[in-house]
C-alpha cells in the first residue's frame, strides 16, 4: 500500500504526516505537489492524504481555494473510483469544500484558535478514548439535521469528542461541533475526514501512539468499501 501526501502552499503538517506514515508505520510515501495532476502511480488500494495547515493562506474559506487546485481534480477522480482519501484538519475542510464529504467546518464556538490534546472515540476504539491533538480555528463541524441523521443512520460518523473516560458529553466538545462530531466518512467508506491530528500521536518519542490506532483502523488494515469503521459509535 502506498500513500500520497498532497502539499499545498500553506500546508504545515505534510512532513508530520510523511514522518508518521513512513517512519512510525513503515508505509511507502510519495509527496505530491498541488500543481501536479499525475496519480498514475497509485491504485485504488492506495491512499491519498490531504494534510493539515493553512492551504492558500485560508484567505477565503478554509479549503475553498485548495479545492480547485490541479491535484485536487485528480484526487476527486481517484476517490470517485474507490481510492482511499484521508483529510486531516485543513484536509477535512478541503474534502467538504470539494463535496467529497457533506457539511462544513465553521469557526470554533469560542472564536479562538485551539491547540491542545483532546479525546475522541470511534473507529478502532469502540471502548477506549483516544488522546489526539487538535490545532484549528475553524473546526466546528456543522450540517443540516437531515444530513446528520443520515450520517448517523449509515454509521458514517467515525469519531466523536469524548472525555478521558469515553463519555460523549458537551463539556468534552472543544469547538462546539454539532453532535460532538470529530470525523466522518462518505457513504462508500473510502473518504475520511477528521479535525484531530493522528499523525501527531504516532511516535514513542512523543509519549503517545494513539494515532496509530486511527491510521491502522481507517486505512492500513481495512479494505475500501468493506469496512464499517463507524459502527461502534452509532449508538452514541
Amino acid at each position: 500500500m502506498k500513500f500520497g501526501v498532497v502539499v499545498f502552499p500553506g500546508s504545515n503538517c505534510d512532513r508530520d504526516m510523511q514522518d508518521a506514515l513512513q517512519n512510525d508505520l513503515n508505509q511507502e510515501v510519495i509527496m505530491l505537489w498541488h500543481k501536479d495532476k499525475d496519480l498514475s502511480m497509485f491504485s485504488t488500494e492506495d491512499c491519498i492524504v490531504l494534510p493539515g495547515g493553512f492551504s492558500y493562506g485560508d484567505y477565503l474559506r478554509c479549503g475553498a481555494i485548495a479545492r480547485f487546485s490541479p491535484m485536487m481534480q485528480s484526487v476527486i477522480d481517484f476517490a470517485n473510483k474507490g481510492g482511499k482519501v484521508l483529510g486531516v484538519c485543513n484536509g477535512f475542510q478541503v474534502l467538504c469544500e470539494a463535496h467529497l464529504l457533506p457539511g462544513v467546518l465553521l469557526r470554533n464556538a469560542n472564536q479562538q484558535f485551539i491547540s491542545k490534546n483532546i479525546y475522541i472515540k470511534g473507529a478502532g476504539s469502540p471502548d477506549k478514548a483516544l488522546k489526539i491533538p487538535i490545532a484549528h480555528g475553524e473546526g466546528r463541524y456543522y450540517a443540516e439535521a437531515a444530513v446528520l441523521d443520515a450520517l448517523e443512520a449509515n454509521d458514517q460518523v467515525i469519531y466523536k469528542y469524548c472525555d478521558e473516560t469515553g463519555a460523549v458529553i458537551p463539556s468534552a466538545n472543544p469547538n462546539g461541533a454539532i453532535r460532538n462530531i470529530a470525523g466522518i466518512c462518505n457513504a462508500n467508506r473510502n473518504v475520511f475526514g477528521m479535525m484531530p491530528h493522528p499523525e501527531r500521536a504516532c511516535s514513542d518519542a512523543l509519549g503517545n501512539i494513539d494515532g496509530r490506532i486511527i491510521m491502522n483502523s481507517l486505512l492500513i488494515h481495512s479494505k475500501s468499501g468493506a469496512t464499517r469503521p463507524a459502527a461502534a459509535v452509532a449508538n452514541f
